[in-house]
């Protein structure tokens, strides 16, 4: 017999059901971001027929998938039928001060919405199937892709801003000395870190491409940063005081973790540190946004959110011992790490 009572099974029904649909809400979200809503909003309200007729589609489709995403609270309509903007449809906006604009044009592409959908053949597998649908890994077939690597990085530089100041001041950082930014993007998280501590200095380690981009030229950090080129497979900046892996680890299988950590420990003098700045899965069965997010991994490219104690043992496996897990006001944590 069922523990459930009969009085809870139509909210139980209900529960499943709605979450058996709740892919129309993300594919309704990239329908208005594509169609710039929340831009054509900035002026003030709109009906649905005038917002279409500035995105160039049609009306009524258009006034049902907001009617859908005002109950998320991501637009308002009034009795009137014109839709507003709220605070969350204000960040779809791609000019506003922070933004998730590209967060979820990437979050809703095919790269991810394809691979998810074949989730049951990775459970069977246990293996994306990235390559089976789109030729190679992830990050193989990014570059062949123009449009949507663009997107990826727009998208992993907006992350950083909602969450780089938050972890630069979780962290004590030394008063003098250098800190190497690994695949630091454009540079978002070694800005916020020199910001915050004037005696640092910085060095933008990244792939060509990437360092053509960067974010550092600030006058308040003149003189005080420089970038690098190179592959972090192969070897990092030598020398360094501290040394920052953001949202690195977590999407490579552990093999490539670990020779990633063995370049860093390569590098390192008896006295660095080794910030690994990732999810850390909690094992107390508690919610946590780790968990969504290691199912992504799953789906879409080979890694995965480790618990402290799996992180431990990567670095044990590359010379580097755990010191300390710091929580930050942000989903990520401050793995510390010194050599063995």
């Amino acid at each position: 017999m069922s523990d459930v009572e009969p009085h809870d099974i139509g909210t139980a029904v209900r529960q499943v059901l709605g979450d058996s649909l709740a892919y129309l809400y993300p594919a309704a979200l990239r329908a208005a971001v594509r169609a710039c809503v929340a831009e054509h909003l900035s002026d003030g309200p709109m009906t649905a027929g005038q917002l279409a007729a500035l995105a160039g589609v049609q009306a009524e489709p258009l006034r049902r998938v907001l009617r859908l995403l005002a109950t998320h609270g991501v637009f308002r309509e009034d009795d009137g039928g014109m839709f507003h903007l709220t605070s969350a449809a204000s960040l779809l906006r791609g000019d506003a001060p922070v933004s998730v604009r590209s967060l979820v044009l990437l979050f809703t592409d095919q790269m991810y919405w394809l691979p998810a959908g074949r989730l049951e053949d990775t459970v069977r597998k246990g293996e994306t199937v990235f390559g089976d649908l789109f030729g190679s890994r992830f990050f193989d077939h990014l570059p062949d892709d123009e449009e949507r690597a663009e997107t990826f990085y727009a998208a992993m530089a907006e992350l950083s801003v909602t969450e780089q100041g938050a972890i630069a001041g979780s962290y004590e950082f030394p008063e003098t000395g250098t800190v190497v930014d690994i695949a630091g993007g454009r540079g978002g998280m070694l800005h916020a870190v020199l910001a915050r501590n004037p005696g640092l200095r910085g060095v933008l380690f990244e792939r060509e491409p990437l360092v053509r981009h960067h974010k550092l030229d600030d006058p308040a950090l003149a003189g005080r940063w420089e970038t690098a080129v190179g592959d972090f497979f192969t070897a990092v900046p030598p020398g360094a005081d501290i040394y920052l892996l953001k949202r690195i680890l977590h999407d490579k299988t552990d093999t490539d973790s670990v020779r990633i950590l063995r370049s860093c420990r390569e590098a390192m003098s008896d006295g660095a540190r080794l910030l690994i700045i990732d999810a850390v899965v909690p094992t107390d069965g508690r919610p946590h946004p780790s968990v969504i997010s290691d199912v992504l991994m799953l789906a879409v490219f080979e890694g995965r959110e480790r618990t402290a104690a799996e992180l431990s043992d990567l670095l044990l496996t590359a010379g580097l011992r755990l010191g300390r897990v710091i929580d930050t006001p942000v989903t990520l944590s401050i793995a510390e790490a010194v050599i063995a």
